[in-house]
């Protein structure tokens, strides 16, 4: 792997785990020594984060890591939804349909169990990667990708419960299953109703973070 290719992996990494928070400095000495990469590379890969839009130049600073909030969570899903519907449709068009079942099953198993949300995350990149595959269409699978990036900032800002885990699964099963059917029609509605949880989820957290009382003292969104 080129040192460029490392170094960006790393630091966006980094970054989507929230390791490096928004208005971090990305001073190119400090992260060329702690890479162990020289500044070209180092440079490169920096383009690529602000290309991505995970970094951002910031007059006087240099690069930092860009911001993100609850707050914009609408636009997100503005762009989000048509895209994955359609990814949707076209899987149930072109997807493998055994590939779609068996992650149905998978998803079903963890709708009825307490997961960690890192492995219940693991299982949904598994259906991104499904469906990237059955789209064949390298445009809309970038776009979805460049997307799910800032999705996943947004989500750990959300701070999911287990009982919202458990309803996504559920969720994601009867997405995968319509796939698995065949039926464009059942798969819209089935990401629909998925995405519009979802961003009530998101919402109503961002509601309660706004509230003067701790977070801590308040019955778990369900």
């Amino acid at each position: 792997m080129r040192a460029s290719d490392r170094a960006y992996q790393q630091l966006r990494d980094e970054i989507v785990d929230g390791r490096l928070t928004p208005d971090t400095v990305l001073g190119e000495v400090e992260q060329s020594e702690r890479l162990g990469v020289s500044r070209t590379p180092l440079r490169e890969a920096l383009s690529r984060l602000m290309a991505d839009g995970l970094a951002a130049q910031a007059g006087g600073r240099g690069t930092v890591v860009s911001s993100i909030s609850l707050d914009d969570v609408d636009q997100l899903f503005e762009v989000r939804i048509p895209l994955e519907v359609q990814a949707a449709q076209l899987a149930a068009h072109r997807g493998d349909r055994r590939t779609f079942s068996a992650l149905a099953s998978r998803f079903a198993e963890a709708a009825l169990e307490d997961h960690a949300a890192s492995d219940y995350y693991s299982l949904t990149r598994d259906l991104d990667d499904a469906l990237d595959r059955a789209v064949e269409n390298q445009y809309l699978s970038a776009a979805m990708k460049a997307l799910r990036v800032h999705l996943v900032r947004i989500r750990r800002l959300a701070r999911d419960h287990p009982e919202r885990l458990r309803a996504s699964a559920d969720e994601h099963r009867a997405i995968c299953e319509a796939v698995a059917a065949g039926d464009p029609d059942l798969a819209e509605a089935a990401t629909l109703m998925h995405l519009r949880r979802s961003l009530a989820h998101i919402k109503t957290y961002r509601t309660y973070t706004d509230d003067p009382h701790p977070l801590e003292e308040r019955t778990p969104i369900r």
